[in-house]
């Protein structure tokens, strides 16, 4: 039963990640996935990129780019993921950061925060396919009216990167089901 459960769950994760829901919504959040001193990490640009994509298209009128203070960082993660959005062209005004979280929970709860003090009421939520799972479990809980675009250019290409991806979102992801259960 223990087995069926967890192929179960790698099925619903698997085909979830390939749910787009990108709408007209008042902002886009991007997780984070680390920086590095100066730069942005490969997986996080691709995201920011996406977000971009989605502000440059109308979809959303403001980022919300996520990340606190990285091992080895003077600086938050979210503060070079800003840096590179302004330098793809998004207005600094339209970038918004939440710099203090260190897991995908402490993302969305702190970006819920950020959209309560704008008055913002709706959230394109964007990382990797293979994460939206999760990430979109987390948003509902943190009280975002969420919707899922996974990033089109993921760096989880090949069998050889999206095997240990999904066997840590099965991982991460049944747990936080355990938990909500137990809370």
């Amino acid at each position: 039963m223990v087995v069926v459960y967890i192929v179960i769950n790698v099925a619903s994760i698997c085909i979830y990640s390939t749910k787009d829901e990108k709408c007209k919504a008042d902002v886009a959040i991007v997780l984070g996935a680390a920086a590095y001193e100066g730069e942005v990490s490969p997986v996080y640009r691709e995201r920011i990129n996406h977000g971009i994509t989605l502000y440059k298209e109308g979809f959303v009128e403001k980022i919300i780019v996520t990340g606190g203070i990285g091992e080895g960082n003077v600086k938050s993660d979210a503060y070079y993921a800003k840096e590179y959005a302004i330098s793809m062209g998004v207005l600094a005004e339209d970038v918004l950061t939440e710099d203090t979280s260190t897991i995908t929970e402490e993302n969305l709860e702190n970006a819920k925060l950020i959209m309560e003090q704008k008055g913002y009421e709706t959230a394109i939520i964007v990382s990797d396919p293979l994460h939206m799972k999760r990430a979109m479990l987390l948003a509902k809980d943190a009280g975002i009216e969420g919707y899922s675009s996974p990033t089109p250019t993921t760096r989880y290409q090949s069998l050889k990167t999206k095997i240990p991806f999904v066997a840590r979102e099965v991982f991460f992801y049944v747990g936080y089901k355990w938990y909500r259960i137990f809370e």
